[in-house]
């Protein structure tokens, strides 16, 4: 069953969380990841203060988790702690 990767994410420091950017896309792609949402346009109707949303997609709960705890994401997550407020879930789907 298929997994999401859901960040709601307000940057605090947008030059250090371009490396956070630039490490942990290639990083969940390697890992299976399939980005369906990557910052763009949004609306904010509920909450936040989050300017930022991204949706990645995993063939299952276990992937997401395991992309998650990777040593390659976690070398660049090591950027995102100190430059943004981020709240970070992981769903499974429906089918």
């Amino acid at each position: 069953m298929k997994a999401y990767w859901i960040n709601r994410c307000h940057v605090l420091d947008s030059e250090s969380y371009q490396e956070y950017v630039k490490l942990a896309g290639p990083a969940l792609q390697k890992l299976g990841g399939k980005f369906l949402v990557r910052g763009g346009e949004q609306v904010e109707l509920e909450g936040g203060p989050f300017e930022r949303t991204v949706l990645i997609e995993f063939n299952s709960m276990k992937d997401a988790l395991n992309a998650y705890n990777s040593d390659e994401y976690a070398e660049a997550l090591k950027h995102s702690r100190d430059s943004s407020d981020r709240n970070v879930v992981i769903v499974e789907g429906l089918s």
